[in-house]
């Protein structure tokens, strides 16, 4: 699936044959348009309704109208704004986004969605908002599935429709990698961080990774500038893993590496360890046994970690 801008030149109309295929994809939603009522006859909708429907919406600051294509065919058209009415809104919002009903069920739908979340991602939007009607529940639906979260039950500013407003975090990708480092005894050493979303949680050491950097080249760099320790080469990966959370940039999708190391048992060293877990959030430092471990009540990145341990020495003999 491709998506392209619906670009007419002031004073100029859509192309026929492109109105005539968007005529067809509104008509296909007739359930869809009886629930809004933004057609007179959900029956009967013309070309000329579209164009002008379409027209309104693009002489509104900040308005895209998004097309979707699959091996040619127009499959699903979505209205974006970038900046909402109202000022204190930070965030851009989808007004519509409608598939061909004959493509129903297909995943289409979805697709479409994530393309255009993609584009607001890659303009540093840090999230996107959208109203459903009360009165369309196969339209919330749709979209809770997709992580959205209703933040609000209001009328719409045309109409003076109900509707329910729903927001979804737009997280950036970010590859990390760390290192469990073992003591002669297999105690784990593990930093306890503070984060502004998943709050208080135990974790290896490590971080992002720099471009062009590979998990394992990260996962030593970390392990140095967190540590000190600059005797330690990762080992094995003992396992990958993603998780969300908010880090300086915003909220991210994170996927981890995560690397074995075996050393002596020993404290951080370095004139500039302060300042760095500062910038990292990290509250202190802690050797864990196994039992310790499968026992803590606050969370442990990543989960599980003492059962991979645990195999990862049965698998060693």
């Amino acid at each position: 699936m491709i998506i392209e801008r619906l670009d007419v030149p002031p004073g100029q109309d859509i192309p026929g044959p492109l109105l005539t295929e968007l005529t067809a994809l509104y008509a296909s939603q007739r359930d869809f348009h009886a629930l809004t009522g933004d057609f007179p006859d959900p029956d009967g909708i013309r070309p000329e309704q579209v164009a002008a429907a379409l027209a309104g919406e693009l002489a509104q600051p900040g308005a895209e109208v998004l097309l979707a294509r699959a091996q040619g065919r127009l499959v699903g058209v979505a209205i974006t704004l970038a900046h909402h009415p109202d000022p204190a809104d930070p965030d851009p919002w989808i007004g519509l986004l409608m598939v061909d009903a004959g493509l129903s069920r297909q995943g289409y739908g979805s697709r479409f969605a994530a393309l255009v979340e993609d584009r607001f991602r890659a303009a540093g939007r840090s999230a996107v908002k959208l109203a459903v009607l009360e009165n369309n529940p196969r339209g919330l639906a749709f979209w809770t599935a997709l992580g959205y979260e209703v933040i609000d039950h209001r009328e719409d500013r045309q109409g003076g429709r109900p509707c329910a407003v729903l927001r979804k975090p737009l997280r950036l990708p970010r590859r990390a990698a760390r290192v469990a480092v073992l003591d002669p005894e297999g105690a784990v050493f593990l930093f306890r961080y503070d984060n502004v979303e998943v709050g208080v949680h135990w974790a290896c050491p490590g971080g992002g990774l720099e471009p062009g950097e590979s998990p394992r080249e990260g996962a030593l760099r970390e392990l140095r500038e967190e540590t000190g320790w600059t005797d330690l080469v990762p080992g094995a990966l003992l396992t990958t893993w993603e998780h969300d959370f908010t880090h300086a940039v915003g909220p991210v999708r994170q996927h981890e590496h995560i690397y074995v190391a075996r050393g002596p048992r020993r404290e951080p060293t370095g004139p500039h360890l302060a300042a760095a877990h500062a910038e990292d959030g990290i509250l202190t430092w802690r050797w864990w046994s196994r039992a310790e471990l499968a026992e803590e009540a606050e969370p442990v990145w990543p989960p599980e970690l003492a059962r991979l341990l645990d195999d990862l020495d049965r698998t060693n003999g």
